[in-house]
């Protein structure tokens, strides 16, 4: 075995930030080299694999990326909209590869990131998920293959504690199957309906948003025709799926040259 890639996780203290921190532990071919909390944090100055419950790892967190990022190999990004986009200009400074998993981001957070990418790899997606991904590709070739005699809706169902609405990947799903169909996203893409709505547009795409409980996460793409419709449908069981997807992006950037990529590059989807 190689030498494992040294990850920074930031935000390291939450949710999402713990269980990076024990996939970077657990994955193959990745280590905690670093962490971080914004300042001011309570758990600043805590051992990262301890609060994540995985052991002592001699990985204090810091409340400054650029401290995290001495002898790092690559940064793996889950925090808000917000501070992305910082931690990607941080890391194209530093000339550090960063795997960005953030959902919600807006169209200028992400131009901004996108253009960071002529200094440093990054991978950029709003689900890090291996099973999510394989969706993405397979709603490609379907809405693409059925044309307009199939229409087609997309429902995400998440807990109901998510900030953001549609999820990042539901709106990912819907920008796939408007260029498929070569429609425009988001001019043909119907977020809601109530009233007397009249006939539904061959030329239009639904995005309807459910939630409650603590749903992981749950996407279906429907596309219904005269007398059939097909269903995909991918259920996420656990968070664990993203972290895991993440180290697996990380571990494939870190031997990568400048360039914005996703998940179908590091999936090799786009060779199918």
């Amino acid at each position: 075995m190689g030498t494992p890639v040294k990850v920074v996780i930031t935000g390291a203290a939450g949710r999402m930030g713990r269980m990076l921190v024990s996939a970077a532990c657990a994955f193959e071919g990745t280590k905690v080299g670093g962490a971080t909390e914004i300042p001011g944090h309570k758990m600043i100055g805590e051992d990262a694999g301890t609060l994540a419950g995985q052991g002592e790892l001699g990985v204090k967190i810091v409340p400054d990326l650029k401290i995290a990022l001495e002898g790092a190999d690559v940064v793996v990004d889950f925090t808000s909209i917000e501070s992305s986009p910082i931690h990607a200009g941080i890391c194209a400074e530093a000339r550090v590869p960063i795997v960005i998993g953030t959902t919600g981001l807006p169209e200028k957070s992400r131009e901004e990131i996108a253009g960071l990418a002529g200094a440093i790899p990054i991978v950029m997606t709003p689900n890090m998920s291996v099973g999510v991904n394989l969706l993405f590709h397979l709603v490609d070739k379907v809405a693409g293959i059925l044309g307009e005699g199939f229409d087609v809706e997309i429902v995400e169902t998440h807990h109901r504690m998510k900030k953001d609405s549609p999820s990042g990947t539901a709106c990912r799903l819907g920008e796939i199957a408007a260029a498929a169909r070569g429609y425009s996203y988001p001019e043909d893409v119907r977020f809601e309906r109530h009233g007397i709505i009249g006939e539904r547009p061959v030329r239009q795409i639904g995005i309807q948003t459910l939630r409650g409980g603590d749903v992981v996460g749950e996407h279906t793409v429907m596309f219904a025709g005269e007398g059939e419709r097909i269903e995909l449908i991918h259920r996420a069981h656990g968070r664990n799926t993203f972290a895991m997807g993440a180290m697996r992006a990380a571990v494939w950037v870190a031997s990568r040259g400048p360039g914005l990529y996703d998940m179908s590059d590091v999936l090799g989807l786009k060779e199918l």
